[in-house]
């Protein structure tokens, strides 16, 4: 089923930007990320696409034809084909870069695609900056900081499934370690999920865990099947947002 289409108004609920500042934020990560997986004309559409979705931040449902005249005018008659702004979208969707849901008229006829961006999924913590010791320090204590160093490299910097924080329900711990025991990857998987369903549905806690790991099976099923996924949390939320997509088209939140 597709959901009807309307005014860009009317879709500002798929929205997962406050600003248009962060949605810019968040598109300047995803592009450094991938800028190199797509070709020049690729990337045009792309940006286009992204220049689009400011009015409401990260959503968008202009028609293809009006996104390519738009480049046709702003390249005086250079701009890009039909194809290739399809395999942008391709490529963006494998990437998680953003959702495409189809849209219909009243009279049950195919109307634009609606373009839906997804976050940025950071799943490291930002790296420290080194303080400049002065040189006599470091070299007055080099003896007792090397043997320190080594003694910490041969400790194991990977904690398994047994350490996974107890805020992380244990049924999604038990299915995800049997394909990922790394603790602070299975508290990734379940931060991205808890925080997209919760920001939009106040779920009880088995029902979220039960989109959790339903859509972490469908992940791992892309994962096994195809060579498509290049960051697998990226697009574990892009399968969150479209299980979400058919809780608001069935009505759940009114339940």
């Amino acid at each position: 089923m597709s959901i009807k289409s309307g005014n860009i108004e009317g879709f500002e609920q798929y929205s997962q930007f406050e600003t248009l500042k962060e949605f810019n934020r968040h598109m300047e990560l995803w592009l450094l990320e991938h800028k190199t997986d797509f070709s020049k004309g690729e990337l045009v559409g792309l940006k286009r696409l992204v220049r689009f979705a400011a009015k409401i931040p990260g959503v968008c449902n202009a028609k293809i034809g009006t996104l390519l005249k738009t480049i046709h005018d702003e390249y005086h008659d250079n701009g890009i084909s039909r194809s290739t702004f399809k395999r942008m979208i391709n490529k963006a969707k494998a990437l998680g870069i953003f959702i495409v849901y189809e849209t219909e008229r009243k009279n049950g006829s195919q109307s634009s695609n609606l373009y839906v961006f997804n976050r940025f999924p950071v799943s490291e913590p930002p790296k420290q900056e080194i303080l400049n010791h002065p040189k006599e320090t470091i070299n007055l204590l080099k003896t007792k900081k090397d043997q320190k160093i080594k003694k910490r490299n041969e400790e194991p910097s990977v904690l398994d499934h047994t350490y996974v924080s107890n805020r992380v329900p244990q049924r999604f711990v038990q299915f995800v370690q049997y394909f990922f025991s790394d603790a602070k990857l299975i508290e990734e998987y379940w931060r991205m999920a808890y925080i997209q369903i919760h920001r939009l549905i106040d779920m009880d806690i088995d029902d979220t865990v039960d989109i959790a790991i339903d859509s972490f099976r469908q992940l791992i099923r892309k994962l096994k099947f195809t060579k498509v996924v290049r960051n697998p949390i990226a697009y574990y939320y892009g399968i969150i947002n479209k299980k979400l997509f058919h809780f608001f088209r069935d009505g759940y939140w009114n339940s």
